[in-house]
């Protein structure tokens, strides 16, 4: 067996942190059963950042589903501000305390892979942008990030299995081992034209025996319908990539080869996209399947309608309300909410942003496809700035 939880391990709280275990063990016993409203928030965000992407909200609400309660949340892929609440539960205390671990679980990572892709989005402006980085983590969670990675703005992704849940095929041509087994990198750029179906970019990847640019020149001399080159060449014989790069567009530039892209992957960062102006396509790795997750919790603000909260939260039951033209939000105690509330920025109406997603354990939004939640997130970052 590999070390994984089931579906059905998840779905009853099985992965719960032990003391809420004890907690619904204790509430039971002593006959205490309080309705209360949770909010989920973060008090700050990785490195400093400005805002973030919320995914994992599909999750959530498959989560959720069955439970006597009521779930409001911002739409999968909204923009998400530290302080705000971006999903409210409301309900018996006892009847989702265990849930709260998974749930966390769910939002924390994929928010913070989607919150990292949304940037090198910002960054690459329109260049190619794929996840290539499902290696470096867990395969149980390949999918997942994939998907985070992609409707954070990724072009594509490298996971297999991630397809069904995007509705798109994976990205990625050749590995070093294609070139190696077969013992000549021209014979194996040729085998790949040969094989591959037609619909797959014929990038080569040249830097496995001799000079990028050697190999570059090779490979579009060897490949008649070739799309790009790819360099992957590893930090410790990289030395300067812009250089190696330049000089790579330059031979390729004067041999009549200028609609040849460059694609670069390998240790790859916000830095990096900067810096490589001439780069057409990044494959980004690490810094997307490890991004930092959002530090997400969940507190209890109200107790039977009575406002309450821990030390250092806010108690009461919150609305938010954004202005889509500026994207200003303000968090307003939902009984101080009467009739429209105006942007002090621009004057534009503002529109409330937790969204029913669960009423008495059915699941009441619309789940829209990775597709539509990318699209939602572009639209968004065209109004943001890093």
């Amino acid at each position: 067996m590999f070390h994984v939880a089931s579906f059905e391990e998840i779905k009853r709280g099985d992965t719960t942190d032990i003391y809420f275990r004890r907690t619904k063990k204790i509430l039971k016993e002593k006959g205490i059963r309080k309705n209360v409203v949770a909010e989920v928030t973060t008090s700050s965000l990785p490195s400093g950042y400005k805002w973030g992407i919320l995914a994992g909200i599909e999750e959530v609400a498959r989560l959720f589903e069955g439970y006597d309660v009521n779930v409001y949340a911002m739409p999968e892929g909204s923009v998400f501000y530290p302080m705000e609440p971006v999903i409210r539960i409301e309900g018996e205390y006892s009847e989702f305390c265990e849930l709260e671990t998974a749930l966390l679980g769910f939002i924390c990572q994929a928010s913070g892979i989607a919150t990292k892709a949304a940037r090198l989005r910002k960054v690459a402006g329109e260049r190619i942008l794929l996840s290539f980085g499902v290696r470096r983590m867990h395969p149980a969670i390949a999918p997942m990030i994939d998907r985070s990675a992609y409707i954070g703005g990724c072009d594509g992704f490298s996971c297999v299995a991630a397809e069904k849940l995007i509705g798109a095929k994976a990205s990625g041509t050749m590995p070093h081992a294609l070139i190696i087994t077969v013992g000549d990198q021209k014979l194996a750029w040729k085998m790949f034209d040969e094989v591959i179906e037609d619909d797959v970019p014929r990038i080569a990847l040249i830097d496995t025996f001799c000079d990028e640019k050697s190999e570059a020149i090779m490979a579009c001399e060897t490949i008649k319908n070739i799309f790009g080159v790819r360099l992957d060449t590893p930090s410790s014989r990289r030395g300067n990539m812009k250089k190696i790069v330049e000089e790579v567009r330059w031979e390729l530039d004067i041999r009549g080869y200028k609609h040849v892209k460059i694609v670069v992957s390998g240790g790859i960062d916000e830095d990096d996209i900067k810096e490589l102006d001439k780069v057409d396509a990044f494959g980004v790795g690490t810094s997307i399947s490890n991004a930092k997750t959002i530090d997400f919790a969940m507190d209890i603000v109200e107790v039977e309608g009575k406002p309450v909260a821990k030390r250092g939260k806010l108690s009461g039951k919150k609305e938010v309300y954004r202005c889509m033209h500026c994207m200003r939000d303000k968090v307003i105690y939902y009984r101080d909410v009467e009739g429209e509330i105006k942007c002090e920025k621009c004057g534009k109406t503002m529109v409330p942003m937790l969204k029913p997603l669960i009423k008495s354990g059915k699941i009441v939004s619309e789940l829209k496809s990775a597709k539509e939640i990318r699209e939602y997130v572009l639209s968004q970052l065209q109004k943001l700035d890093l």
